[in-house]
């Protein structure tokens, strides 16, 4: 049996850091096990690379040449939940700034420590993107807004709002009883999300602790967040209640939710203006008609607009909201993230720059968040009009209640009498 050694570490803290080094020195470990996967590790790496060249003054190896990133493509994708991702990393790079510890510096500091004593190193937690797949693709609706929200939010305040964070409070995120307050204040926010990040990664890092156990390594340093302590101590005690590796790794089923709410919306406008045309109102399908057009381009455009899209984006997005709101499987954000990309084109850099933005004005610099950004505004403010024009519709057409059923109803009994007319 190998004989385990874990620190719970707090991602931005220089205790942690310490205790990292402390604990591999009392241990002399012959492997230590990192809350990492193999695409987290390699991206550590590159960091730490970067600063070895620039703090020796060495020239900057000369980088594979990359392509600009295929703007089409990554729109095929779930772009959302990627705009999500960066803006979570942002925010735990400005804790970290304030605090003078880069996230995940304490990680860095196992590589190094390992890497000089020549001691193997093992990868133990879950691919990311299929934490954030499972993460996202199990969130429910209302918690995706509910997150989506306070990331705008945190976007608008971060800068100020960090401020107060320093390195006492970020030290305490170590204390068992701070740990324990986070977490169910996560579950009770987000319990489908809270699962996907904690619970089930809980069990993922347990495995690999457990696989570790039962190896020919005499003793183990494993190093991951202080929050998952107290899921993988549960599974260590009840090893029977851990899922398995399959389930865990399994991508969720993606059901079209999005194009069947959209089908049926669609299916309504059109019903309703099948209804007010056979209804003889001449007049009220006009303004309905008109009054699709201009909700949809005032929404999609003014909303590209506030995330400072280019003019000939937000003017894209208002043209053709009214036109891609009527098909399920299209969107206007992407037609307005291609005039976008082609306005401010994005650059093979962008993805390095989005890591390594310290403000909130350094990222909207950047060419490939904005396009991302400005896909996302415009699709939601495309979607707020579509429901505006079911809710406001009798106002807007200036007529109560019982003349839009009265005209509704009419114009149904003169539409099935044509239909039937032809049988």
């Amino acid at each position: 049996m190998t004989e385990i050694h874990i620190v719970g570490t707090a991602h931005v803290s220089q205790k942690s850091i310490d205790e990292v080094r402390e604990k591999v020195e009392a241990a002399d470990p012959d492997v230590i096990a990192i809350e990492l996967d193999p695409g987290r590790f390699a991206a550590l790496k590159q960091q730490m690379k970067e600063a070895e060249d620039r703090e020796s003054g060495a020239p900057p190896s000369e980088e594979e040449k990359t392509q600009a990133p295929e703007v089409q493509t990554l729109l095929k994708g779930n772009f959302t939940l990627m705009l999500v991702q960066w803006i979570l990393a942002y925010v735990q790079r400005k804790i970290g700034m304030n605090v003078g510890i880069e996230p995940g510096a304490e990680m860095k500091e196992a590589i190094k420590i390992a890497e000089e004593r020549n001691i193997r190193i093992f990868l133990i937690d879950r691919n990311i993107n299929t934490t954030l797949a499972r993460f996202w693709g199990n969130m429910k609706f209302l918690e995706k807004i509910k997150l989506v929200w306070i990331l705008i939010r945190t976007m608008v305040g971060t800068d100020d709002e960090t401020e107060s964070i320093d390195t006492e409070m970020v030290d305490s995120l170590t204390n068992p009883d701070m740990i324990e307050l986070a977490l169910a204040e996560f579950q009770k926010f987000s319990p489908t999300g809270a699962n996907a990040l904690i619970t089930e990664r809980d069990a993922y890092l347990a495995h690999g602790i457990i696989g570790l156990e039962h190896s020919s390594f005499e003793r183990a340093v494993v190093v991951v967040g202080a929050g998952h302590l107290p899921g993988i101590n549960r599974f260590r005690e009840h090893p029977e209640t851990l899922p398995s590796m399959k389930s865990l790794n399994e991508l969720p089923k993606k059901y079209p939710w999005g194009k069947i709410i959209g089908s049926l919306f669609v299916a309504m406008f059109a019903v309703i203006i099948l209804a007010i045309a056979f209804s003889g109102a001449t007049d009220l399908l006009i303004w309905a008609i008109i009054y699709w057009v201009v909700l949809n381009g005032l929404f999609a455009g003014i909303a590209t607009l506030l995330v400072k899209g280019h003019p000939f984006s937000a003017a894209t997005a208002a043209g053709l909201a009214w036109m891609t709101s009527l098909n399920p499987f299209l969107a206007c954000g992407w037609f307005a993230a291609i005039v976008e990309a082609r306005m401010r084109p994005p650059t093979a850099g962008d993805f390095k720059a989005i890591a390594k933005a310290e403000t909130i004005h350094d990222m909207f610099s950047v060419p490939l968040f904005k396009i991302l950004l400005v896909a996302a505004a415009a699709n939601i403010g495309s979607t707020i009009a579509t429901f505006a024009f079911f809710i406001f519709l009798t106002p807007l057409l200036g007529v109560d209640l019982e003349m839009m059923t009265n005209i509704l109803t009419t114009g149904f009994a003169n539409l099935w009498a044509f239909l039937t007319g032809w049988i």
